[in-house]
Formats: C-alpha cells, structure tokens, sequence
C-alpha cells in the first residue's frame, strides 16, 4: 500500500507540474541528480529545456530530476514502464539488478578508453535494446559515459602490486569480485559516505571518476591517483514504448537524431572533463573546469593494464554471464557473438 501511496504521489506531482497547451504536447522526463555534476547542467538540462527546438517537433519536455521527485534510482525502469514518465535518464547500474543484460556495457576491464567504450556501446547496446522494450516497455534512445573510475589512495602506491590487503571502496558486486582477484579487500559503501571513510582510515583507496571525485573533495584526504580504467559509469536514455509507438516514423527519426546528436556531445564533454579533472587533480595545466590540487600520479604499466584486461574475462565476465544467463535465455552468448567477437581473443 505504502508503494502505492508513493508512486500516485509521484504521478499526481508530474500531472500538476505539466502546463502544456492543448496544442502542444508535453513529455514527462526525469532526469540525472542535480548533484550529478557537469554533464547533468550543461548537456542534460538545457536540451530538454529546448527540446522542441532540438527535435524540430511541437512537443516540450517537463523536465525534473531525480532528486526532486524522491524516485530511487534502482526504480526507474520499473516507472517508466508505467508510464509516470516518458522518458528517464537511466542509471544504469543502479537498474541492473532488474535487467542484468545492461551491465554487459559496462563489465569491469571492458572499457579501458573512449574509443572502446564507443565501440561497446554501439556492439552491445542493440541488445539491451531489445530487451528492455521486451521486458520494461522502454526503448532504448542512446548510452554515454561519466567516464573513467579509477583509483585514489590515501597511502603510497606504484600500481596494483601493492594493493595486496588493501581496504578498497566499491559500488557493486561486479567491481568487489575484481578487487578481490587482485588480493585487495572491498567494501562497498555510498558515494556520499566515502569522504569521511577515507578521512577516518575506514577504507585506503576507493574508485570514481576524477570530476566527481574532485568536485567532492577527495584529493584532500588522499594523497595518489592510478588513472586505470576498470569501467566508464555508463548511463542511458529511455522513452516509454507506448509514448513512443505514438510518434509517426518520421516524427521518430526526429527524436532518435536529437537523441543521437545529444549523445555524440555528452561523450566529447565527458572526455573534455576527464582531462581537465585529471589535470586538475595533479596539479597541471589547463586546469579550466575543475579545482586543482596537487595528488601524485601513479603512472599505468603494462603490467596493471595486463590485469585489468585479463580480469575482464577471468572475473568479471563470469560472474556477470551466470547471473545475466538465469535472468535472461542466451544472455552471454549474444555478448560473445557481439562485443566478445572483438576483445575475446
């Protein structure tokens, strides 16, 4: 009943704040934490505040995000196959747990730069697709990146070598079976409660994205940064299948090419702030967009890079594939047949 309680409010709220005229259509949208950083205020916010301009449709976008509407992340695709919204900027890994298919864009080791995060979302994101307008009523408009997590400590390191014992903070289950393959122990923990953890010695190193970590302070109480990517914190765009179908085929080409055009941005700006915050971190230059201070930077050996690479398919591969296998019939053989057909040699 509570639930229920909770989702009427959460229609009754998008209801109340929609003014479209009768004339013009409105979308409900849901969008990223206004915490989330960059991307969110710069690409995310003002092209959906545009979005008639970007589609060339006479449909608008009300526009809210997450954190305004006390939707839980690990609930969006359940909501947007309902309907309360027709579109939600996905969070992807928080969704997972409900389509374990989405985190084979994202396996630990998988993407180790830009390029190959490109080539994995075009390889593998027609599959996700496929299944979540099967099971959550959601099409699929594009995958970009916060980019690349890595590593911070707050004690000497020169690579992975030393992270034997080593009180790492994780997010998921995915990324705690790779810490632990390398003799490291994982805790996973919140974002919000890394700070004070690092602060207090309750973990020695924990992984992010150089912006986020930077725009929450965590060169203060750290003192190294390893920039090895063990993944790229993909996210997604979805629209309600139903709201969808109800575009003609030519008004969908419209929307698909904004999406398309959106999402070709977001990647070159996320690429942009990863730069800049790891610049920033170390203290070089330019250092435009994020705020400097001066960590030490471990410098990745082909040794590291070996390990992170042979992980993909000695840990993090498995341990998805017996998951995704019993949620989903051939799950891992279309990874095999799809993105495995490139980095499974």
């Amino acid at each position: 009943m509570k639930k229920l309680i909770t989702l009427t409010a959460i229609a009754l709220s998008c209801a109340l704040a929609t003014t479209a005229t009768a004339e013009t259509r409105a979308l409900k949208v849901l969008g990223q934490p206004g915490a989330t950083g960059e991307i969110q205020k710069n690409k995310e916010a003002p092209f959906f505040q545009n979005f008639a301009e970007k589609t060339g449709l006479d449909v608008t976008a009300n526009f809210q995000t997450l954190d305004q509407t006390g939707v839980k992340g690990a609930e969006e695709l359940r909501i947007l196959k309902s309907g309360l919204f027709d579109i939600i900027s996905l969070r992807l890994q928080q969704v997972s747990r409900d389509s374990p298919v989405i985190m084979g864009l994202d396996l630990v080791g998988l993407n180790t730069d830009y390029q190959n995060g490109r080539e994995t979302m075009a390889e593998f994101g027609p599959v996700v697709d496929e299944n979540l307008q099967k099971n959550f009523n959601t099409k699929l408009l594009g995958l970009w990146p916060f980019g690349p997590q890595v590593l911070f400590c707050n004690k000497e390191i020169t690579g992975l070598s030393d992270l034997s014992g080593v009180k790492i903070r994780t997010d998921d289950q995915t990324l705690s079976k790779f810490i632990e393959s390398i003799g490291a122990i994982p805790v996973q923990m919140g974002f919000s409660e890394v700070y004070q953890s690092l602060a207090r010695g309750v973990v020695d190193c924990a992984i992010t994205g150089p912006s986020s970590a930077n725009a929450s302070d965590w060169p203060e109480v750290t003192t190294h940064i390893l920039p090895l990517s063990y993944r790229f914190a993909v996210q997604g765009y979805g629209m309600n299948l139903n709201t969808w179908n109800s575009f003609s085929a030519e008004e969908q080409q419209k929307i698909q090419a904004a999406f398309d055009e959106l999402i070709d941005e977001i990647w070159t700006y996320s690429e942009e702030l990863y730069v800049d915050a790891m610049n920033c971190n170390v203290g070089k230059t330019p250092c435009e967009l994020n705020k400097p201070f001066e960590l030490t930077e471990v410098p990745v050996s082909d040794e590291d890079l070996a390990v992170v690479s042979e992980g993909l398919m000695n840990v993090s591969f498995p341990a998805w594939a017996q998951v995704c296998d019993a949620s989903t019939e051939g799950c891992s053989q279309s990874w095999m047949d799809t993105v495995g057909a490139r980095v499974a040699k």
